[in-house]
């Protein structure tokens, strides 16, 4: 039954962690309570789409923390987007802000959400005397030894404090899947190309590069009003390539999928594969029939391969 972290929402929805042997899951129930809870479990695609945001917001902290000691200011707003995906609940406690998640056992993780962020397994009055004590509670040696000295309640800090989130909020999520949610992905990608809407084009697109494994391309090959991203390959020489790589011009809805590496120092496949993007040259696969070709790329590496997204045949 749903329990642990109940975390209800201001939007109107709460979230309930469900352990299970195999995985951990969150389900989004929306209420009013006099018409009881709609359960609303994430879709496949919606687990992806959440897996994209979490790893965005994921680098977006991880490039805002600076050398110890600087005055580079941690993003705080993704940080605390990441603890509300986990479940944490704010709290303003003297002038610290806290997020916690309590699992029941009397210790809770606790996060202060400053340059430092120390993730703390203690209780909150712990936390408070420690970061920000009253006159009365220093004049106490034990508590002293107590300020002076956390490493007997901080889990981590920093770059691991952000990782370990990130692992986290990837526990909410279930990956297992069915061939019918890959080609329904498809064939909503075919309608946004069809409709001209590009801003589907790309979200569709986004999903197959996550599961795909595809990377967004170098400033050296990408282009302006393009959507482009590709495998990441190494040449024999060491060289840096990607292929298949993928092309969307937004400007001009057009999609095509080559199959050719191209390394970041091979001028003359550079300038084909920019041809192509204007609609010049043959791309091997265009249009409708890029998503296709995504899917079968897709299912052929899914039977074989034993990473986080699992095809149940």
């Amino acid at each position: 039954s749903p329990s642990d972290a109940l975390t209800l929402k201001p939007s109107g929805f709460c979230n309930v962690r469900v352990n299970s042997d195999s995985y951990t899951t969150l389900l989004h129930y929306r209420y009013p309570r006099s018409k009881g809870y709609e359960r609303y479990v994430l879709s496949f695609r919606e687990s992806v789409q959440q897996k994209i945001k979490i790893d965005d917001l994921t680098i977006k902290v991880l490039a805002s923390i600076g050398s110890p000691g600087s005055e580079k200011k941690v993003n705080k707003d993704a940080m605390r987007e990441l603890l509300e995906i986990n479940g944490y609940v704010y709290k303003r406690e003297r002038d610290l802000d806290l997020h916690i998640f309590s699992d029941g056992s009397g210790k809770d993780s606790i996060l202060v959400l400053d340059n430092e962020l120390a993730l703390y397994r203690t209780t909150l009055q712990d936390v408070a005397m420690r970061k920000s004590p009253t006159v009365k509670e220093m004049v106490s040696i034990r508590n002293a030894i107590k300020i002076l000295k956390d490493t007997d309640v901080v889990v981590s800090r920093r770059e691991e404090t952000v990782r370990a989130v990130q692992q986290a909020c990837m526990k909410t999520l279930d990956f297992h899947h069915e061939k019918e949610d890959i080609e329904a992905m498809g064939k909503d990608g075919m309608a946004a190309l069809d409709n001209g809407y590009a801003d589907g084009v790309v979200e569709i697109l986004r999903l197959y590069e996550e599961i795909l494994n595809y990377g967004p391309l170098p400033n050296s090959l990408a282009l302006p009003h393009c959507h482009m991203a590709g495998a990441l390959d190494r040449k024999t020489s060491g060289e840096v390539a990607y292929g298949p790589v993928l092309v969307y011009n937004m400007m001009y809805n057009k999609l095509s999928l080559t199959d050719d590496v191209v390394g970041v120092r091979d001028t003359d496949k550079i300038e084909t594969l920019h041809a192509i993007s204007r609609g010049e040259g043959d791309a091997g696969v265009e249009g409708p029939e890029v998503f296709n070709k995504l899917t079968a790329i897709y299912l052929e590496s899914a039977t074989r391969s034993g990473g986080i997204y699992r095809l149940i045949s």
